[in-house]
């Protein structure tokens, strides 16, 4: 039973947090009220079962559980028992397929205008998705503690300036969508890319972002929002064709294309040609752009690297990205040699937010085989090795780098 309340924890810890927070008007309350509700759970369920619908059980025992907190509390704090009274007396329990875009709404509710843009996307990585600072650390490519100090002055200010935990009305939304649209990708990418674990995927993570990327799609029509779907179902369909059996990645020129999803590439490549007919698309449309073209090539010999340049060339114009110039460097290396990319890996290698993006040095690393630059390689095989965070990673770039010693 402990093993099936981990995995519903797992499934759907999220959406109840998501509601609780809305019912209770507290990320402090909610999250207490998520604890006791699971930890009821484990002391019921073994005698009276799991119920027919678990999420609304949960959702109303963590109310419920709150109000009693909230009543023990106010012998010491008497304002207390105002709020008690008024949850009990207004806050009906919801139905739970009411309640299925509460996750998506609270996004714009942590990413309001009083906040900072990083707070914005850092409280909604933490609180609403569920990933650790280490990982939202790493999706910023900054320290760990800069990101606890950003969510800590978030949830304070959120306090102070009493903004309101509500849906903001139809006309706000726009203001904030730039926000959402990060949050959103940044919990696909760490799908994607798992920072942390030993799994190369959390595919829970990916399909979550493309869940809340179509209500966002249904909610605000937007070329970006529909660039950004795109993209993600791009790399989306590309998800059983990126492991071996044993879970070690594989490079996108050694994919089985065969394996890739069809039916999920034709819907992107659908969603890429509306946003950029619309005239209004951003930097998830063209990302989604070189996705669709990756997609569309028979073969990795066959992609049309110099539209790609092209693509990476405009994205340029639109984000200032170290991560986006590396990728530049390997489309330019696949047109014109590894040489030329290499020349312009050697400047990017010293900035800060590549400095220990073990993908960088990777990617310097199969470049400089390529070249037939042997010693080199092996240096950036290790360098690589000493910045993964992956014991998968660590794994495939070891039998990479034995791989090329072998040869030697």
């Amino acid at each position: 039973m402990n093993a099936e309340v981990e995995g519903l924890y797992r499934q759907e810890s999220r959406r109840v947090l998501a509601t609780l927070i809305r019912l209770l008007g507290s990320f402090e309350l909610a999250e207490e009220a998520l604890q006791d509700a699971f930890i009821a759970a484990v002391d019921q369920w073994p005698q009276t079962g799991v119920p027919q619908n678990p999420r609304a059980w949960l959702i109303s025992t963590g109310r419920f559980k709150a109000i009693d907190s909230l009543r023990r509390r106010s012998r010491f704090n008497t304002s207390l028992i105002h709020m008690a009274r008024e949850l009990e007396d207004h806050v009906q329990t919801p139905d739970p397929d009411s309640v299925e875009d509460d996750r998506l709404r609270l996004m714009f509710i942590c990413c309001h205008p009083a906040l900072t843009d990083d707070a914005q996307v850092a409280l909604t990585l933490r609180e609403i998705c569920d990933l650790t600072t280490e990982q939202i650390a790493r999706a910023f490519l900054t320290r760990p503690s800069t990101i606890a100090q950003r969510i800590v002055r978030a949830k304070n200010k959120i306090l102070d300036a009493r903004i309101p935990y509500e849906v903001p009305a139809f006309a706000e939304l726009p203001e904030r969508l730039d926000a959402v649209l990060r949050v959103i990708y940044l919990v696909f990418n760490e799908g994607y890319f798992a920072s942390s674990g030993d799994q190369l995927t959390r595919n829970d993570l990916s399909s979550e972002a493309i869940r809340l990327g179509r209500l966002l799609l249904e909610l605000l029509p937007e070329p970006e929002v529909a660039g950004l779907l795109a993209l993600m179902l791009l790399h989306q369909s590309r998800r059983l064709a990126r492991m071996t059996a044993s879970g070690e990645p594989v490079l996108l020129d050694q994919q089985d294309r065969r394996l890739w999803d069809r039916a999920m590439i034709q819907e992107g490549e659908a969603l890429v040609e509306q946003a950029l007919r619309s005239g209004r698309h951003g930097a998830y449309s063209v990302q989604a752009a070189i996705a669709a073209l990756h997609a569309q090539a028979p073969s990795a010999e066959a992609t049309d690297w110099a539209q790609i340049v092209g693509l990476y060339d405009v994205l340029l114009r639109l984000t200032d990205s170290a991560v986006v110039e590396l990728n530049r460097a390997v489309a330019i290396a696949m047109l014109r040699g590894p040489q030329a990319g290499l020349a312009l890996l050697g400047a990017l290698l010293t900035r800060e937010e590549l400095r220990d993006y073990h993908l960088a040095w990777s990617a310097k690393a199969d470049l400089c085989r390529r070249a037939g630059l042997l010693d080199e390689a092996r240096r950036a095989y290790r360098m690589a090795i000493e910045k993964a965070r992956q014991s998968v990673d660590r794994r495939f770039l070891k039998r990479c780098l034995h791989e090329l010693e072998s040869r030697a």
